[in-house]
């Protein structure tokens, strides 16, 4: 399905992205080809659908960010849309989904919110229910990262 040069690539974006002015440059490098080819193959894969997307990992520990929480929320669904876009617009939010509720767990919203310390973080919880009109949530903290990576589809050993 994937030819040898769009799996060495994917295999070098899927993990950190060299912090250059030039990284794609740099992936080229290493795959044995120039970057435009590294470019063109990802326009490709991302128009083909296979690639939806670039995205950055904060360890938003790092960055004075040290209280962080899901929060579930029960979100009537003829405003899951409106209710999820105007969530997903808080500069607090990383993540915001929409899921099946549970049985005994009725909650369809889900939101990750990120704050200095848990009083901040439940004060922006606040600020969002009363935005949203949303009453119904349930705040999980975090308490300790058991694992953050992502995907690894293809595996950046190129030795054959």
């Amino acid at each position: 399905m994937f030819s040898d040069i769009e799996k060495k690539i994917i295999a070098l974006v899927q993990g950190d992205m060299p912090v250059e002015k030039h990284p794609y440059r740099v992936i080229a490098e290493q795959v044995g080809t120039d970057e435009e080819t590294v470019l063109s193959v990802l326009r490709n894969l991302n128009e083909e659908g296979i690639i939806r997307r670039f995205g950055a990992t904060l360890r938003h520990q790092k960055t004075g960010f040290t209280a962080n929480a899901m929060v579930a929320w029960r979100v009537d669904e003829d405003r899951v849309e409106e209710v999820g876009q105007m969530m997903a617009s808080f500069d607090q939010v990383s993540h915001c989904y929409r899921r099946n509720p549970a049985k005994h767990w009725p909650y369809n919203v889900y939101t990750m919110v990120h704050a200095s310390d848990e009083v901040s973080c439940r004060k922006i919880v606040a600020i969002i229910s009363e935005k949203t009109a949303v009453e119904a949530y349930e705040i999980l903290f975090s308490r300790k990262e058991l694992k953050k990576t992502s995907m690894q589809y293809f595996a950046a050993d190129f030795s054959d």
